[in-house]
């Protein structure tokens, strides 16, 4: 099994937590999204306030810090305590907020004040309340004008993932969010990246 395999058998095993539902502690895309593709599409910007929801170890939060630059600020989420804790560990000093929080809930974080909030492989692991309850709270999260990010598995025969049924495509992802859609771009080999403007 070569490296990209073991990547991929990395992120294949998940455990169930119930129905739709899926757990990936300590499972990471990193390696297997096309991050430059990401980054390019995002259009990043010095002062630029960014929430990256479900950052996992926060290597895109890291990129987003340095992108943003001193006039800015990155806020990183994530329900897993332990993955905050090493996260706030590694980026002291860093324009990185760390917290706990569940972005499919009402957050800590204030009412309209992001630029662009990034959801990377976690939609297809909501349930159809939890999507309900992370379109509220993005809603209220993003500022006018802001962008909604959400990069996803593609609905297809892929190596590694959730079985095909959990999987949302950029059509079926534009139906359950309320946000105006925007453009759908490619994000890795077996990802997009679908992209939402707040009016």
């Amino acid at each position: 099994m070569d490296d990209k395999e073991k990547i991929y058998a990395g992120i294949a095993r998940y455990e169930r937590t119930g129905a739709g539902r899926h757990h990936h502690r300590g499972k990471s895309s990193e390696a297997v999204i096309d991050r430059e593709a990401v980054l390019a599409a995002l259009d990043l910007r010095e002062g630029l306030t960014v929430l990256d929801a479900g950052c996992g170890n926060g290597y895109m939060a890291r990129e987003f810090a340095r992108r943003v630059g001193e006039g800015g600020r990155v806020y990183a989420l994530d329900p897993d305590e332990e993955a905050i804790a090493a996260l706030r560990a590694g980026t002291s000093g860093e324009r990185i907020t760390a917290l706990v929080g569940n972005i499919t809930a009402r957050t800590p974080l204030p009412a309209g004040i992001f630029d662009l909030v990034y959801l990377s492989t976690v939609v297809h692991g909501f349930s159809p309340e939890e999507i309900r309850g992370f379109d509220r709270e993005v809603r209220r999260l993003l500022a006018p004008g802001g962008v909604l990010a959400v990069v996803e598995i593609v609905k297809g025969e892929t190596p590694f993932g959730p079985p095909r049924q959990l999987r949302f495509s950029p059509e079926e992802l534009k139906r359950a969010l309320t946000l105006p859609a925007g453009e759908t771009r490619p994000a890795g080999e077996h990802f997009y990246l679908q992209l939402f403007r707040k009016s």
